[in-house]
């Protein structure tokens, strides 16, 4: 089984948590242990809960020649690669085979399959390539044995009905390649789905309106032929009235496989109450994103004026679906640079404990049956104290100076994913199965 990183890295964190902790109790209780004993005893438990976890990541994205430096390491290299899964105790992670937006025309949904068929091809090949520490998994129960194996499991996922191009047969495909979690939407409106970000059209400065009111009938047959494959339904990135429609629709629970608490922090990438609610009453879980601009309360004042000062510094509009949107349309480096970095000391610093907040936001209001976490990583995602892989053992230590017990990590890590991915496969027919 694999084994969590050493002591020493968590110190820090874990001596933070320990002195909150004595600092906190009630003075006419016994004296608590001193703050190493504390440290120790909880960098233990923690530890252990970690190695007896299935460690598992909802959402990453795949690296190919196209992707962007700046959301990978320092060294150019995967948030995910092999070395960083093996150091964190990672057993699973779902690689999404994600393309971004484009024009809603054939030609274009040519090149979105062109651009998922290389991601896929990167996957398989970096599999081959590390046989020895991942393999791809095809069902729940593969999942476990690759774990028990002391390896990863990759999990392929697919993100952008684009790649579809207009054809919901065009899922079996994907199926049959292995892509077991499935999200509709990207940025910008397909022909399947609504997003919860719109495409902004730089000549008119406008965004496109909403295509759909939620789901189109192409997006309603393909939640159907989903559920008949026993695939795992994925809302995140999806319209308000998309998600809430996919729920309606779906026959098994769905999850949100990197979203976060719009009560938290406002931008309408993250779900509202009322979604975070439908999906408890369905069954499903929300994977928590330790993604800065999705996690801070930026709402304050103070922030909103900065972030309004910075975007029309950059000449961008001072509306946002969230504090960097619409980055990509500077066409200098050097501006775009500036404007996001004007943007990063806008929002200030997230951390393990800002995330963790999310992760209470939801249990207090649907239960531990109903989170997970999903990174982003290799797609602008990471945040003090987690930044790749290989420091998930940081999620587990900060979780249990939260007071979570380590039936409920397990439960949070990957324990709800796997029973939603069960019960797509039972509602199939395929309960256990690789085929």
């Amino acid at each position: 089984m694999t084994q969590a990183p050493p002591l020493s890295h968590w110190s820090f964190v874990a001596l933070t948590i320990a002195l909150s902790l004595v600092s906190c109790a009630p003075a006419e209780k016994a004296a608590a242990p001193d703050a190493a004993s504390s440290e120790a005893a909880m960098i233990a438990s923690a530890r252990a809960i970690h190695q007896e976890s299935l460690v598992l990541d909802a959402h990453a994205d795949i690296v190919v020649a196209s992707t962007a430096a700046n959301f990978l390491s320092a060294d150019g290299s995967s948030k995910v690669s092999p070395d960083k899964l093996k150091a964190g105790g990672v057993g699973a992670v779902v690689m999404a085979i994600a393309v971004g937006p484009g024009p809603r025309t054939r030609e274009d949904d040519r090149k979105a399959r062109a651009e998922a068929d290389e991601k896929l091809a990167a996957i398989q090949a970096l599999a081959a390539a590390n046989a020895d520490t991942v393999v791809i998994a095809r069902s729940s129960d593969e999942i476990l044995a690759i774990r028990e194996s002391g390896k990863t499991a990759l999990i392929l996922g697919f993100q952008n009905a684009r790649v579809l191009e207009g054809q919901v047969t065009a899922l079996d495909t994907l199926y049959e390649a292995g892509v077991r979690v499935f999200a509709l939407n990207h940025l910008a409106h397909n022909d399947f789905s609504d997003s919860s970000r719109p495409f902004h059209d730089p000549v008119s400065k406008q965004y496109e309106p909403d295509a759909h009111g939620g789901l189109s009938a192409l997006g309603l047959a393909a939640i159907d032929r989903i559920n008949a494959l026993g695939g795992v339904v994925d809302v995140s990135q999806a319209s308000k009235a998309a998600t809430l429609a996919t729920i309606a629709r779906s026959k098994t629970p769905v999850i949100a496989s990197h979203s976060n608490v719009r009560a938290i922090s406002d931008a309408t990438r993250n779900l509202s109450d009322e979604e975070i609610d439908r999906i408890g009453e369905n069954g499903g879980v929300i994977h928590v994103s330790p993604f800065t601009a999705y996690l801070v309360n930026f709402a304050t004042p103070e922030k909103l004026e900065a972030i309004r000062k910075a975007r029309s510094a950059a000449g961008l509009p001072e509306t946002y679906s969230y504090p960097y949107e619409l980055y990509w349309e500077l066409p200098d480096p050097a501006a775009r640079e500036a404007f996001t970095t004007s943007i990063r000391e806008a929002l200030g610093p997230a951390t393990i404990e800002t995330m963790i907040d999310h992760i209470d936001y939801i249990v207090k209001r649907i239960g531990v049956d109903h989170v997970g976490i999903g990174t982003d990583f290799n797609h602008g995602s990471g945040i003090e104290g987690y930044d790749d892989a290989s420091a998930s053992f940081a999620v587990t230590l900060g979780l249990v100076g939260r007071g979570y017990s380590a039936e409920d990590i397990k439960k949070i890590w990957g324990g709800n994913f796997l029973r939603v991915m069960r019960q797509a496969e039972a509602a199939a027919g395929k309960a256990g199965s690789s085929q």
